[in-house]
């Protein structure tokens, strides 16, 4: 056994060993990546995805300077630990809260994927919807798929540095805005503009270019890249698909075999003989990660439509009936069932399971937040002085309460105990005052009647109350110990 020469790892070509007079030959390892130049198509699933890129933008960039009072809306200040979503205010405590929605959404994904295969990674995932912007820049300023595909090939000449420089001027502009929002949901985004123009903040400039060059580089340049070989949704997808899951399909049954349609009236016979596909690869031109849906639903294809369209298209112009490539389920497919089969077996057991438990989680969610109060206390025993004598032949316990604020209104709050027979809170520490959203930790004297209770540890309870217009009480259980 020979071990490999570290030169045989790092090159991508390796030489065959050559044939008596025959030229040496190199033989690639992996395949050379071919730019996809995507062809712009209009129809149904096209106004669809655009539509999704007005929605997601439009929240992800305006929300961020949308003011709730005297805040912004949507805010995860990390350097206060507090989270402004419009209004609730979230603690580190809450995490619970950010728990669920995770859980929620991967369920939501779940669901979608086993209805309709891959919608989400079609219409809304990032990566997607970044592309797309970044493909209608490059048509604006480079033209269409034959001028880019002309200029790709083209030497260079003024005309081709100036629409290159236009292409990446844009969007480098696009991508830094959007590092820029990014950055405001983590710092005040009107105080983050006013450090970006004085060039202050290193940290968030340097977060601000991160995400902005994370943009520039996904959505410009590795675009379906990232779709094939770094998300891992494309890898787990055939997991949660079956053979009642609508996905996009061309029905081989219909279009084959393939071949163009002539005029010609000696052609008649042969035309006959045709499938409806007339081979116009149109369906592969328009695809955004270059696939011919035509040999199969293949791991690549992110159920964006766009092949429907296309084809449709072309079923217009040459009078034939639509849906060559639609969406459909492969038992629908194999058993030639109309549209309202294929969605009656749809909405099957699994489907139906996934969407009560989503409703379930969403329930609990929107229940938890409803009752949810905002006052938050953490009690901790005094570790230095367990029980000692208090003026008065009192036996006093000291504590460390942590009393957090969690509206955006300033309260006073009332702290009593209970548990145990005589047991009262020094006067001095009954009341004590926050304002919004503050939190401050004090220490509360406890106290009982010497000798009212036997030695040992005994179960209490804090209770702290609200005493504003909108009272409220939270408990918390500690320990009251009685020495020996």
């Amino acid at each position: 056994m020979t071990t490999p020469s570290p030169e045989s790892g790092r090159n991508s070509r390796r030489k065959q060993p050559a044939l008596p007079g025959a030229a040496e030959q190199t033989v690639p390892l992996f395949e050379a990546r071919q730019k996809i130049q995507p062809r712009a198509i209009g129809g149904l699933f096209a106004r669809w995805r655009w539509a999704m890129v007005w929605a997601t933008q439009l929240f992800f960039y305006g929300v961020p300077w949308l003011q709730w009072g005297d805040r912004q809306s949507l805010l995860f200040d990390l350097q206060t630990m507090r989270f402004y979503l419009f209004g609730l205010v979230l603690y580190p405590q809450d995490f619970i809260y950010l728990a669920v929605l995770l859980i929620v959404c991967a369920l939501a994904l779940f669901l979608f994927t086993t209805m309709a295969g891959r919608l989400w990674c079609g219409f809304s995932c990032p990566q997607t919807v970044y592309t797309e912007i970044f493909l209608w820049l490059e048509r604006v300023t480079e033209g269409d798929r034959s001028a880019r595909l002309r200029l790709d090939h083209s030497g260079w000449t003024l005309e081709k540095i100036l629409k290159r420089s236009a292409k990446h001027g844009s969007w480098l502009l696009l991508s830094l805005w959007t590092g820029f929002t990014f950055v405001g949901y983590f710092v005040p985004i009107r105080t983050l503009a006013v450090e970006v123009m004085a060039l202050q903040g290193p940290w968030q400039m340097f977060w601000i270019f991160f995400y902005g060059l994370a943009t520039y580089g996904n959505a410009g340049f590795l675009r379906e890249q990232v779709c094939k070989h770094m998300c891992p949704y494309a890898r787990f997808q055939s997991a949660m698909l079956d053979k009642d899951t609508l996905i996009v399909t061309y029905d081989s049954q219909r279009g084959e075999p393939r071949g163009m349609r002539s005029k010609a009236r000696d052609s008649a016979a042969a035309t006959a003989a045709l499938g409806d596909c007339i081979d116009c690869t149109l369906c592969v031109q328009v695809c955004p990660v270059g696939i011919d849906i035509r040999n199969g639903l293949q791991y690549e294809c992110i159920g964006c439509g766009l092949c429907v369209d296309a084809c449709d298209s072309v079923m217009d112009k040459v009078h034939l009936p639509r849906g060559l490539i639609r969406f459909a389920t492969q038992n629908g497919m194999d058993n030639r069932w109309s549209k309202a089969q294929m969605l009656r077996r749809v909405l099957r057991p699994r489907v139906l399971v996934y969407t009560a438990i989503t409703l379930a989680f969403c329930a609990a969610l929107a229940m938890s937040l409803a009752q949810r109060t905002p006052l938050k206390v953490n009690v901790m025993r005094d570790r230095a002085s367990l029980a000692r004598i208090a003026p008065g032949g009192q036996l006093e316990n000291l504590y460390r309460l942590q009393i957090m604020n969690a509206t955006e209104n300033a309260q006073r709050y009332r702290i009593s105990a209970t548990g145990l027979e005589g047991l009262t809170v020094e006067e001095e520490d009954r009341h004590i005052a926050l304002a919004a959203i503050e939190s401050r930790w004090l220490t509360v004297r406890a106290r009982i009647p010497y000798g009212s209770a036997a030695p040992g540890p005994h179960a209490m309870e804090f209770v702290v109350t609200a005493e504003g217009k909108d009272p409220m009480t939270v408990r918390e259980q500690t320990v009251f110990q009685v020495p020996n």
